[in-house]
């Protein structure tokens, strides 16, 4: 396969390829930039591979940085742009189940090939279009399949990782994992323990994400890689009846993602807040989820108030929109735009009163005055006390007296 009109992300790192291979060495887009060309798809990072070896590829080019040198990767900067450029090579003795023990560094693009995960990321390009495919990679796309470059019990072993991978493209993709994979991936879900729950996390937002994430759901549960994951294990039949629901089309980033899920399990806060320690997730995204799956159960009891959409904000108020809409329910998200819009304040900043303001009237420092603080931020939300300098006083000497 020849690709005759390349996409504008490969127009520059084409030169960087043709300056390599006039120096005598050959240079070949991989991976998944080769892929998403031929799905006509996105294309986010554009790797290059090359026979030459690291500090070849230094006496190349004028300027370079010892990126992951160890590992075969320079960054070569060229015409102002920077471009990392990996030496072919080989690894062995995955220990951890992770990561390679010993990286040998080669010339052939096959032996650098035949040890990445699936068949449709062992793709090489010259920079020309021609397309180098000597796993069966093109086929396997065109039948919208996922399948393991050889061995796939090997490369599982290898990397537990790729499990998790298989079902992120899947879902990505809206592919089907081959038979022998799967298999493979049943067989070895238990090494999903071996790897740190940050990398599963990725992986699993991704598949979440993705085209298909209720196909991605259905086969973490059929492959057993569900009893591998944090807390997930004793939810299986909620995410069970979450993968019969058509989810995709409103799901859009991470904050969506695990207050979707978090509503599905019916956890509540102490219980959201465990999961998302147990991922190693934020604090700032758990409180995002916190606060859309409060607005999400007012809106599906049809009981949102003003206090709440005050609390939630414009952008988690839409998240818990989506996720009410991911459940069915009719959500008349004009109306509570709406609604926001008309609070009388949207942030504590907007008070036409401070607590410098108080003490100077008189009161003292403290948590008292934080507390009249937060009545008077109540008080004009609920729209009991006008948001004026006044009015905001006036109020505040009665907390005080009924203090």
């Amino acid at each position: 396969m020849k690709i005759e009109n390349l996409p504008n992300e490969f127009t520059d790192a084409r030169k960087v390829l043709q300056v390599i291979e006039d120096a005598g060495y050959q240079a070949y887009f991989v991976g998944g930039s080769v892929r998403d060309t031929i799905l006509h798809t996105r294309i986010n990072d554009v790797d290059i591979a090359s026979s030459a070896y690291p500090e070849e590829i230094k006496s190349i080019f004028k300027k370079t940085i010892d990126t992951g040198i160890e590992h075969g990767t320079v960054t070569v900067m060229y015409d102002g742009k920077s471009y990392e450029i990996t030496t072919f090579r080989t690894e062995s003795g995955y220990q951890d189940y992770r990561r390679p023990d010993q990286v040998t560094f080669v010339r052939s693009l096959k032996d650098d090939l035949k040890r990445r995960d699936f068949t449709i990321n062992a793709l090489a390009m010259k920079e020309n279009g021609e397309v180098i495919d000597l796993f069966g990679g093109i086929d396997d796309l065109k039948k919208h399949i996922i399948r393991a470059v050889g061995d796939p019990e090997q490369r599982f072993n290898e990397d537990a990782l790729r499990m998790m991978r298989a079902v992120r493209f899947a879902s990505k993709l809206d592919f089907t994992i081959e038979a022998e994979t799967f298999t493979a991936i049943t067989k070895h879900s238990y090494l999903l323990k071996k790897i740190a729950v940050e990398r599963i996390n990725v992986e699993f937002v991704k598949m979440m994400l993705g085209k298909a994430p209720s196909r991605g759901l259905n086969q973490m549960i059929e492959t057993k890689l569900i009893q591998y994951v944090p807390i997930f294990n004793n939810y299986v039949s909620n995410i069970a009846d979450l993968a019969t629901l058509s989810i995709s089309d409103y799901l859009n980033n991470e904050t969506q993602v695990w207050s979707l899920l978090a509503v599905q399990c019916g956890l509540n806060d102490d219980q959201i807040n465990h999961m998302m320690k147990a991922w190693k997730c934020s604090n700032k995204l758990t409180e995002n989820v916190r606060l859309v799956v409060l607005a999400c159960r007012k809106i599906m009891t049809d009981n949102l108030d003003a206090m709440t959409m005050y609390l939630v904000g414009k952008e988690d108020l839409d998240n818990a929109c989506q996720i009410a809409l991911a459940f069915g329910h009719l959500v008349d998200d004009d109306r509570i735009e709406n609604e926001y819009e008309h609070l009388p304040i949207k942030s504590k900043n907007e008070l036409k009163i401070n607590g410098k303001i108080l003490i100077n009237h008189g009161f003292k420092p403290g948590p008292q005055l934080g507390r009249v603080l937060k009545h008077l931020e109540q008080a004009v939300v609920s729209e009991q006390v006008n948001n004026d300098y006044d009015s905001l006083l006036a109020a505040s000497k009665k907390i005080i007296n009924r203090q």
